[in-house]
């Protein structure tokens, strides 16, 4: 190759950096320029190409990487308001990256929660908030996460993303080209009812409003009609009689006025309400390793702090809702509070071994015939399955 044609494209002002395999070529050529070239030309030849070497090696200028990001609907309350907005206001600040965010709560999109993995495997956002059951029909493996009777605490739920998160971050890798950078929970799952109710057989015949498949077999096993709604759509379905019942956090139904169209609450945890920050690979390629590990530090700050204001929400919100004090991080009301029997706790408990992981292992194998046994040998282990 002649010296013209090793160096085309090294000329001052390039838009991008050289290659590795062309830094390799002028390397070679250097070799050889020493070896065959003489006198005064030798030196200024291996003197010129010592010096675009010496340019090779400066950074290439950077540009500024935009990170469209797509967060919780507004309409969930306080962890998206108080957490999730500020963290993605201040992360260019925080992390020192030449990057800007432009944040939008998936509430004034017009794109459904069910919709966030094909939107971010897309590109058309590069970091979503992943509302993680509803986004389950789309990869069943996720559901492992929080099976109805896996997660009745935050310590059981904590366990549960530790032993299964790797698997269900892999499995979005291969099949969505995203990357999930910490899971958290919105809390506690329970039942806000219209009509009164004093436990879980009093749901025959009613419409439960649910978020994802398992939660859905669950209602039908205790004899409820199970409806797949949107958070937005909920408190305005309870108050035109669509449904009559609904299951959500306490905080987010406080925060959703769920409490002026509903009058009992069976503070019974089915689900935990896991979600997600998922970014796309693509993006994620583009930063240096270096400044992917401040990023995963950035995000693993962010998650660990909303596992703490989550529990705090929850305990607050439950004394909230039935009109018990202190009250003092969401609105007072005076729903009836429903007390939880030990027929009912004893359902909930089993579910696991019962009806959900059965359930939901039927379906999961269907897609990806490991499902059940990567399960097993990680969160079944611990629970003896």
């Amino acid at each position: 190759m002649s010296r013209e044609a090793l160096f085309r494209g090294l000329r001052p002002g390039a838009e991008r950096a050289p290659s590795p395999a062309l830094v390799r070529r002028v390397a070679c050529w250097l070799q050889s320029a020493s070896r065959h070239l003489t006198g005064e030309f030798q030196v200024r030849q291996i003197l010129a190409a010592l010096t675009i070497a010496a340019g090779l090696a400066q950074p290439a200028l950077a540009e500024t990487i935009e990170l469209k990001v797509l967060g919780q609907p507004g309409s969930t309350g306080l962890i998206q308001k108080n957490k999730e907005v500020p963290f993605f206001e201040n992360l260019a600040k925080e992390t020192g990256l030449d990057i800007s965010v432009n944040f939008q709560p998936l509430d004034v999109t017009g794109i459904k929660d069910t919709e966030e993995l094909r939107i971010l495997k897309g590109g058309l956002f590069n970091v979503v908030s992943l509302r993680l059951s509803q986004v389950s029909r789309d990869d069943p493996s996720i559901l492992g996460l929080d099976l109805v009777g896996l997660n009745p605490t935050y310590a059981d739920g904590k366990k549960t993303v530790e032993e299964y998160l790797p698997i269900v971050d892999k499995a979005l890798q291969e099949k969505f080209n995203t990357k999930l950078l910490g899971v958290w929970p919105f809390g506690p799952q329970v039942l806000f009812c219209k009509p009164e109710i004093k436990g879980l057989k009093d749901l025959k015949g009613y419409k439960v409003r649910v978020y994802d498949q398992n939660l859905a077999k669950f209602i039908e096993s205790v004899g409820g009609i199970p409806v797949p709604l949107g958070f937005a759509e909920v408190q305005q379905s309870l108050s035109r009689g669509v449904v009559d019942c609904a299951v959500t956090g306490p905080s987010s139904a406080n925060s959703a006025a769920w409490p002026e169209v509903t009058t009992h609450v069976l503070p019974l945890a089915f689900q935990i309400a896991v979600n997600g920050y998922g970014i796309n690979l693509d993006t994620w390629n583009k930063f240096s390793p270096e400044e992917q590990a401040k990023l995963e530090t950035a995000f693993k700050g962010l998650v660990d702090d909303i596992w703490v204001y989550s529990e705090e929400l929850f305990d607050d919100a439950m004394r909230c809702n039935v009109g018990k004090t202190p009250c003092e991080l969401n609105k007072p009301y005076n729903l009836t509070e429903v007390p939880i029997s030990e027929e009912d706790l004893a359902l909930v408990q089993n579910a696991v071994k019962e009806l959900s992981f059965p359930a939901w292992a039927e379906v999961c194998d269907a897609t990806r015939p490991t499902c059940s046994a990567d399960w097993k040998a990680t969160v079944g282990k611990r629970l003896g399955m």
